[in-house]
């Protein structure tokens, strides 16, 4: 028999955090023993949940957390007080936030990511090599679109896609958001990210390579969020099984080589 792991959901009123729970009923070796959210009456029966994370005293073996950076501080507070393993898959931090999770992966051990779908992750692994092939020649640029009630914009997607890709070019490139006016030709060392919001789309990200004559366009679509649950609990089962550190997808990839 698979021992059971105890999860808290942060966040956990939200529309993906509801995905999230419908995906963890169905896993036999997990089990949901609290939310946490400030909106403690949207609360669906299935599990107590807190406004409070310290109104919580029963055990938990792992944190999953697609809440908000409003919510940062307290739960790694509340993280490193009982040393608990953290799934952080909350977007749009500050780069003084981020500093703070890095800070916590001193002492716990965290696993962050922009993006939990093992598409995407695959994607960022070909930009690596792609992006060295054709920055010479090619023009890049990345569309993203999401459904209209997304806070931040560009999505942590987009800027995990840009990052991986000038990180591949030593840091060379400079990003643009988006292009407006009489004056906006494109310089040659740029990365132009944009934004679409509407409707219910879950999720798609392009990265465009235009040369001459040709263009090269690489494409992932969400079809829903399930796939982001999927890779979060995925995630969960293995921070479980690691010392204090900072990890992401690629530390999963690796360990399944």
């Amino acid at each position: 028999m698979l021992p059971i792991i105890k999860v808290i959901i942060y966040g956990s009123s939200g529309k993906m955090c509801q995905v999230l729970s419908e995906q963890l009923i169905k896993e036999i070796d997990m089990k949901i023993v609290a939310g946490i959210d400030k909106n403690v009456n949207n609360n669906t029966g299935l599990y107590p949940v807190y406004s409070n994370p310290y109104d919580y005293n029963g055990e938990v073996d792992v944190i999953i957390d697609f809440s908000h950076p409003s919510c940062l501080e307290q739960m790694l507070d509340f993280s490193l007080d009982r040393k608990i393993p953290l799934v952080i898959a909350t977007t749009g931090y500050s780069d003084e936030q981020v500093e703070k999770i890095k800070k916590a992966s001193m002492k716990i051990p965290i696993f962050y990511s922009s993006n939990y779908s093992l598409g995407i992750n695959v994607l960022t692994r070909a930009l690596r090599e792609i992006s060295q092939m054709l920055s010479e020649d090619f023009d890049i640029e990345i569309i993203e679109k999401h459904h209209s009630r997304k806070l931040d914009a560009p999505s942590g997607t987009a800027y995990l896609l840009a990052n991986v890709i000038n990180e591949s070019l030593g840091n060379s490139k400079k990003f643009i958001y988006s292009r407006y006016g009489k004056d906006a030709k494109r310089e040659a060392n740029e990365i132009g990210i944009h934004a679409v919001r509407g409707g219910t789309i879950p999720g798609e990200h392009t990265v465009i390579f235009a040369g001459t004559d040709e263009i090269i366009e690489i494409k992932h679509t969400a079809l829903s969020k399930r796939n982001f649950a999927l890779g979060a609990i995925r995630a969960a089962r293995f921070i479980i099984t690691v010392e204090r550190g900072l990890y992401s997808m690629d530390d999963i990839f690796v360990s399944n080589k």
